[in-house]
């Protein structure tokens, strides 16, 4: 009986994924022109009312397909960023996103703000 259960989980196991391509393709490494030394960029902060940890913040987010990067500012407070994005609209675009996702997930006290960052030399 041992042994009927093992092949029968064998065979089970050989056949899973079959008929999908085992090498996914690969997606395009598309080098981006730098923006002019002028040009600001801008970032979309997401923050909360109330302290919550950063690791439990940053983690729904990536759980929700938005990159954040945690950076501190020069007073020492730790900030969450989505971004940089080259241009205001595509910040406001994607601050729409997660204040859609915030609401669907029933977040509260979380809010999201377009902020300039200046390219640091």
């Amino acid at each position: 009986m041992r042994k009927l259960v093992w092949l029968v989980a064998a065979l089970a196991l050989a056949g899973c994924g079959e008929g999908k391509n085992v090498d996914a393709p690969k997606p395009e490494t598309k080098v981006a022109a730098a923006p002019a030394a002028a040009a600001p960029q801008w970032d979309l902060e997401v923050r909360g009312e109330t302290p919550q940890a950063v690791s439990d913040l940053s983690g729904w987010l990536i759980e929700h397909a938005f990159v954040p990067t945690v950076v501190k500012d020069g007073s020492g407070k730790t900030r969450i960023l989505i971004g940089p994005f080259n241009s205001q609209a595509d910040a406001e675009a994607r601050k729409v996103q997660v204040d859609a996702a915030l609401v669907k997930a029933k977040k509260q006290n979380i809010e999201s703000v377009v902020i300039e960052h200046p390219l640091t030399p």
